[in-house]
């Protein structure tokens, strides 16, 4: 295939223009001596490639050739990345030494997911994780999708961390944690959270921090499924999936969508906004091999639930557990919206008839709380009758018993963190409301 020529540089966005052969969507160009990246995004008539600059090189200058691949962005997979913290690029990033990519089997980040078979999960594979609320209200089940939704400051990376510690550390397949336009404070934390918990050994880590280019948070979610699917298809290993956060993988896409001037979608968002949400969710599935069980948090944009994009990543979800700012500030933690928080999988073939029925208990009682609070409010507690304030009651006891502390959180708080199994929850749930 003939080279290209750099014919002009805006931004991110690099146009190059071919004599002949032209390269496809999605492969990867370099620029001559410097051999810098840059990834196909569309083709344009007068065989014009529009291109990405992956690394954001401001060497990159009009003029310079470029060279086609051949292929897609691909990226090293294999026991090597076991452990260690990587870019979109699957470059190391946490001074620990380079990764021998030669040694290493390749695949393509865009891949498309297999046909389906007809398989699908266990649905009868309950993962504890042992966090009352979570465990009591969404259920989690091997195979299937969870998100965590909620505005800034809620404490959903918190809540991640502290599912991925106690998840995670029953050591029953692999973790994958892929951080997506986050801070890098968090990063940290995280990483040295799972290395003092002893559990770097049995995950993998990628990060396309909020300091880097929308190219590299566009594509690092990709390249973190790539491998799972590896460990999923090659080794048959169970994958525990970490994503945060799925929201600024959209918003990722749409910067990048706007300096590409892409008109936007009704919504404000790139006009490929479900293509670009299915890319990824669509993959993080199982097979007859092994399973992805996923775990995403959802930044939600000014505490708007209806936001389209927030809209459109909880439709792939099987359960949503939404955190509320309200009950954050009356100091409970997790702070979870009893009544928002919803599970397909909250049903008696799955958790079974004592959990699900006293689950529709809970859900009513709290009902009736919020019901009363505005009548208290006016004419005061004792002015109920006795049954409402038994019910009042209980409703402020669950609300209490759903609060515990976290592990992850022990050296701030300096309360040491709790963990409850399922039938431990289950029974403190029963001793309430009877």
């Amino acid at each position: 295939m003939s080279a290209g020529i750099v014919q002009s540089i805006h931004g991110l966005i690099v146009d190059v223009d071919f004599d002949s052969e032209m390269p496809t969507n999605y492969e990867m160009l370099f620029v001559d001596n410097l051999n810098s990246p840059l990834l196909v995004q569309r083709l344009e008539k007068g065989n014009r490639a529009v291109c990405l600059n992956v690394n954001a090189d401001s060497k990159i200058q009009r003029g310079m050739r470029v060279n086609p691949s051949g292929k897609s962005l691909e990226i090293p997979v294999g026991d090597q990345l076991i452990g260690r913290v990587v870019d979109a690029l699957c470059r190391p990033i946490d001074g620990q030494g380079g990764i021998d990519s030669d040694s290493m089997e390749s695949r393509d980040i865009f891949a498309l997911p297999p046909a389906s078979k007809g398989y699908s999960a266990d649905q009868g594979e309950i993962l504890e994780t042992g966090i009352k609320v979570i465990d009591f209200f969404t259920p989690f089940v091997k195979g299937r999708k969870i998100g965590i939704i909620g505005g800034a400051g809620v404490g959903k990376t918190v809540l991640i961390m502290e599912l991925m510690h106690n998840v995670a550390k029953s050591g029953t397949g692999m973790s994958f944690f892929a951080g997506i336009g986050e801070r890098i404070r968090e990063g940290q934390e995280l990483y040295e959270t799972l290395k003092s918990s002893d559990l770097l050994n049995n995950t993998c880590m990628f990060f396309g921090q909020m300091d880097q280019n929308p190219v590299q948070r566009m594509l690092v979610g990709l390249s973190a499924v790539t491998l799972a699917e590896y460990f999923r298809d090659q080794q048959k290993k169970d994958i525990l999936f970490f994503a945060d956060n799925m929201y600024r993988y959209v918003q990722a896409h749409n910067e990048v969508s706007t300096i590409m001037n892409e008109i936007p979608s009704q919504g404000g968002y790139e006009p490929t906004i479900f293509s670009d949400v299915k890319a990824i969710e669509d993959r993080l599935s199982s097979t007859e091999e092994g399973s992805i069980t996923s775990i995403q948090t959802i930044y939600v944009p000014a505490d708007d639930l209806s936001d389209p994009a927030v809209q459109m990543i909880q439709h792939e979800l099987d359960a949503v557990i939404v955190l509320s700012r309200t009950v954050a500030e009356q100091g409970i933690r997790p702070a979870v919206d009893l009544l928002r928080t919803n599970s397909s999988l909250l049903n008696p073939e799955i958790v079974g008839d004592r959990h699900y029925v006293l689950s529709l208990q809970v859900q009513a009682l709290i009902q009736k709380y919020e019901s009363l609070k505005g009548i208290i409010a006016i004419i005061g507690e004792s002015e109920l009758s006795a049954a409402d304030r038994a019910d009042y009651a209980k409703a402020k006891k669950l609300i209490q018993f759903f609060s515990q502390h976290v592990f992850v959180m022990e050296k701030q708080t300096g309360n040491k963190g709790e963990y409850f199994t399922r039938e431990e929850t289950l029974k403190g749930v029963e001793e309430i409301i009877v």
